[in-house]
């Protein structure tokens, strides 16, 4: 890999927090799959691509030889300690800001500004459609939803650098995607609420709603994140084809609002026909880099087919365990050297590819999420 990629600052335009408590074996393999089980009795998740990853790119960092045993691994990461470990990992990761998305599970990991603080890095927060959603519908009347959900979504929206909707976890993407009417949003809430259970907390998954959280979005011309394929058992994933936008994607032209596909694989071939026949649609490979390990570079090259280099980002989905966010930049940067080695054949030019790895790696981040324009001026801060 080339020094110039190696050094190359990466803006993480999709994450989460890491956990900033020591954890004991079990804890961290629930870390490191994206199953909702244990390993079967007799097995570990160190047995996987991403296992095998941590314990020969990870363990250097944390002073140990490459592929430590996964005992010797936990035990030194447990003697250095929860900060210094994601110190470490995080610094050299070479991220240079993280956009951290604080819908899921906030009260286990640190927060953005924590992040940055930890990284020395820029950061900032995209909020989720449905957590928002979720906390109004609890707080007032039905009839007041509409207008309750644009305040509280209007305040987030005075910081954050845009949104995530996990419509892909709760409904998939098969839903009609027109804006419904302010009746329709409400009968749908107060339906929401009397199904149930007292004590239960409220969970979205009514399309309804998630159409409206959609609109009150685009309406404000921000860019949308968008779980797309692989991810937990929770995922149907017929459901959650990226094609399956294509109507909505239709109707949001010319909105302002941007569309980013996040991870994608298996359909990283169909997000980026997407990305290449709608100006408003970009696209990344996050989560699939780290959990595809050694054969991140194929999946990395194949999501670059189609989609125009100035709609193609880098984001690591990374949460809990500050490896993942070290895995998903190295081996992005591996895969994006293999990719511009085998266009280099093609007598590419040294500088067109510079050009073309700044791109994905930072500038379309900063540009499409504005990042520049922020009135915080947490951006740009890190290595």
């Amino acid at each position: 890999m080339p020094d110039w990629l190696t050094d190359l600052p990466l803006v993480d335009h999709h994450c989460h927090g890491v956990n900033g408590t020591t954890v004991d074996r079990a804890t961290f393999e629930d870390l490191i799959t994206e199953s909702d089980r244990a390993a079967p009795p007799g097995t570990t998740f160190f047995d996987t691509q991403l296992g095998f990853a941590i314990r020969r790119h990870c363990a250097p960092i944390l002073d140990l030889p490459v592929f430590a045993d996964p005992d010797d691994y936990l035990a030194r990461r447990a003697e250095l300690g929860p900060a210094e470990v994601n110190a470490r990992l995080l610094r050299a990761s070479g991220i240079s800001d993280y956009l951290v998305e604080t819908g899921h599970k906030s009260d286990e990991i640190l927060t953005p500004q924590q992040m940055g603080d930890t990284a020395a890095a820029g950061y900032g927060e995209v909020v989720r459609l449905e957590r928002i959603a979720e906390q109004v519908a609890g707080e007032g009347d039905p009839a007041d939803f509409v207008v309750a959900f644009a305040d509280r979504l209007d305040s987030h929206l005075s910081a954050a650098a845009g949104v995530k909707s996990i419509a892909a976890y709760r409904c998939g993407f098969d839903i009609d995607p027109s804006r419904p009417s302010p009746d329709e949003v409400a009968d749908a809430v107060q339906q929401w609420r009397r199904s149930t259970p007292n004590g239960t907390p409220l969970r979205l998954s009514d399309p309804v709603l998630v159409r409206h959280g959609w609109w009150a979005a685009i309406e404000r011309a921000v860019p949308i994140q968008l779980h797309v394929g692989y991810g937990d058992p929770d995922v149907d994933l017929h459901r959650c084809n990226p094609l399956l936008l294509t109507d909505l994607l239709r109707l949001a032209r010319g909105s302002g609002a941007s569309f980013m596909l996040l991870h994608c694989y298996p359909f990283h071939r169909e997000a980026g026909y997407l990305a290449h026949v709608f100006e408003h649609v970009y696209c990344d490979v996050g989560l699939a880099v780290t959990y595809t390990g050694a054969q991140s570079a194929q999946v990395i090259a194949e999501s670059l087919e189609l989609t125009p280099f100035g709609k193609a980002l880098f984001s690591s989905d990374a949460f809990g365990a500050a490896e993942l966010f070290h895995l998903g930049a190295l081996l992005f940067r591996r895969g994006l050297a293999r990719a511009l080695d085998t266009w280099a054949g093609a007598d590419w030019p040294p500088h067109e590819q510079q050009r073309i790895a700044t791109m994905i790696a930072t500038g379309n981040a900063r540009r499409v999420y504005r990042l520049d324009q922020m009135a915080t001026t947490t951006f740009g801060t890190g290595p």
